[in-house]
C-alpha cells in the first residue's frame, strides 16, 4: 500500500529557565497549538488523506504521573502547570483522532515523544530548551574564560531525551506499520538528571568552570521518563543514538553553524 508521509514541525514561543521551558505566552501557545492540530486533522479528513501521523508531547502527561509514564496514565490528572496550556492543546489531537476514526474511519495515529534534541535546534538563550541552552551557555562561557555558569533550580529533576534522528525514524515506522487508535510513547526509556546533563555538556564542550545552581528558581516536574515498550511492539521502534554521542554530535553542529543558527524571538 502506498503511504503518504507527512512530518509537521511546530515552533513554540517558549522561554527556558533551569530544567523547564517556561511558557511566556500561555494563551497564544494554547490557541495556536489547538488550532494547528484541529485544522490539520480536519483538512486531512476533507482531502481524503490516507493516513496522518500526529506528534504530541510528553507535556500532556499529568504532573504526578508515576514513572515511567505509561500511555494509560495520560488522563489521570492535570499537567504540570507551566506546560499545561501546551500539553492540553496537543492532547486534543488524540481526542480528535480517535473521534474521527470512530465517525469517519479516518486513519490518524498519535505519538507522544519525549524532549527532542540534535542538529538544527533553536539555540537562542531566551527561547531554547534545556540542551541547546546549556550547550550555548557552556561554549560561550569557555570562550570568555568565565569561571562559572549559573543555572536555575537545583539540578535534581530528571528528564528523558530523544535524538531527532531517532524521532524521525519513529515517525516513519509508525506511518508504515501502525494503524491503531491508542497513543504511543516515543523515547529511550532512560532518564538523566539535569545536574548530570549539565556536567556532561560542560565536559563535552571543555568548560572547566563551576556550575552554580540557583535553588531559589523553580525546578519544574520532578521526573519525566517514558515506558516505551508499546512503540517496539506495535511498529518496531527502539532508539539507537547513544546519548553521549548525540550530545557530542549536537555540540559539533552548533560550533560549525553558529553564524547561521535558527533563533526564535518571543
Amino acid at each position: 500500500m502506498r503511504i503518504r508521509r507527512r512530518i509537521w514541525f511546530f515552533t513554540l514561543r517558549l522561554g527556558w529557565v533551569g530544567s523547564e521551558p517556561i511558557n511566556l505566552t500561555p494563551g497564544g501557545v494554547f490557541c495556536d497549538n489547538l488550532m494547528m492540530g484541529t485544522q490539520l486533522i480536519e483538512v486531512g479528513r476533507q482531502r481524503g488523506l490516507e493516513k496522518l501521523v500526529a506528534v504530541g508531547t510528553i507535556c500532556s502527561y499529568p504532573k504526578h504521573t508515576p514513572v515511567p509514564f505509561r500511555e494509560e496514565d495520560l488522563w489521570n490528572g492535570y499537567p504540570e502547570e507551566t506546560n499545561a496550556p501546551y500539553g492540553l492543546a496537543k492532547k486534543m489531537m488524540l481526542v480528535q483522532a480517535q473521534a474521527y476514526r470512530q465517525q469517519y474511519g479516518f486513519n490518524a495515529v498519535v505519538l507522544f515523544p519525549v524532549n527532542l534534541y540534535g542538529p538544527g535546534d533553536n539555540f537562542d538563550i531566551e527561547t531554547s530548551h534545556v540542551i541547546p541552552a546549556l550547550i550555548r551557555k557552556c561554549v560561550e562561557a569557555k570562550e570568555r574564560g568565565d569561571d562559572q555558569v549559573v543555572l536555575w533550580g537545583d539540578g535534581s529533576p530528571s528528564r528523558e531525551f530523544l535524538h531527532v534522528d531517532d524521532a524521525a525514524r519513529a515517525i516513519v515506522l509508525a506511518a508504515e506499520h501502525y494503524n491503531g487508535s491508542e497513543p504511543v510513547n516515543v523515547g529511550t526509556g532512560r532518564e538523566i538528571t539535569i545536574r548530570a546533563l549539565a556536567e556532561l555538556i560542560a565536559e563535552s564542550v571543555g568548560f572547566s568552570g563551576r556550575i552554580v545552581w540557583d535553588a531559589s528558581k523553580p525546578n519544574g516536574q520532578a521526573r519525566r521518563c517514558l515506558e516505551v515498550s508499546r512503540a517496539k511492539h506495535l511498529f518496531g521502534f527502539e532508539a539507537t543514538v547513544a546519548f553521549a554521542a548525540g550530545i557530542r554530535h549536537t555540540i559539533s553542529w552548533f560550533q560549525a553553524n553558529r553564524q547561521t543558527i535558527r533563533e526564535v524571538v518571543c
